[in-house]
């Protein structure tokens, strides 16, 4: 069995992986609030004293959590921890752009589904909502916006006037109150700038793309906007299960 972990600003998700690379179990938690006592409680459901561990492999955007996990797992169950960008990834995947300045997520996400016939945009919404465009076998850079959920927290602790309210699909663009006007702002906002920066990138390369689309908001958006698109939500995992491989 393998143990493949995706370390973002927000959440933590570590994910029990069979000899099928199938996703047997997972654990979601709250990265601010990793500590040895959190690890243990969470991941007790795991039983990973009982099985017996090939290879574990984590992305993360945030090193000083993974330095903790990492810690972790070496004392406790005497696995050892890899890092995606630590692995030569040349073998799985071309990188265009500079590659310290590529989030370890963003590279799993790439991996999950390069190939060397297709083109691809990934849409993540995560803290930040990136566009990642793959380009047959090599990765060729993308976009980063403010995330959806960081913008709306954002304006509801600015604004005094503004509750914190759910997102959800709205009909109207015209709010007839302060919820429904921020619910338009951000649903037909968000839309336009997806649309729009697909339109971009398809005009600056020329080329044609298979969209896919992941992260936290992506259910709202997935059969809302003009550009046709796919939902992946484990494609982050999917890219680290790919990238085992490169584990010696």
């Amino acid at each position: 069995m393998i143990i493949v972990g995706d370390i973002g600003n927000t959440e933590t998700k570590i994910c029990l992986v069979n000899s099928k690379k199938i996703i047997i179990k997972r654990v979601t938690i709250m990265t601010k609030k990793i500590n040895p006592f959190l690890l243990k409680k969470s991941l007790s459901n795991l039983k990973l004293k009982d099985k017996l561990i090939d290879k574990c492999l984590f992305c993360s955007v945030v090193p000083k959590s993974f330095n903790e996990i990492k810690s972790f797992f070496n004392k406790t169950y005497k696995i050892n921890c890899h890092e995606l960008k630590k692995l030569k990834l040349n073998k799985l995947i071309k990188i265009k752009v500079n590659y310290k300045q590529i989030g370890s997520d963003r590279l799993a996400n790439a991996i999950s589904v390069i190939n060397n016939k297709d083109n691809f945009i990934i849409l993540d919404f995560g803290t930040a909502t990136t566009f990642d465009v793959l380009i047959k076998n090599t990765y060729h850079g993308g976009v980063i916006a403010p995330g959806v959920k960081l913008s709306l927290d954002t304006l509801t602790d600015k604004a005094t006037q503004i509750p914190r309210i759910n997102l959800k699909k709205i009909n109207k663009v015209i709010g007839l109150n302060t919820i429904s006007a921020v619910r338009a702002g951000f649903f037909w906002g968000y839309e336009g700038l997806i649309d729009n920066i697909v339109n971009l990138i398809k005009k600056e390369t020329k080329m044609s793309f298979k969209i896919i689309i992941t992260g936290g908001f992506s259910n709202l958006f997935k059969n809302s906007t003009k550009t046709k698109v796919t939902l992946n939500k484990d494609i982050t995992i999917n890219g680290l299960i790919r990238a085992t491989t490169l584990i010696k």
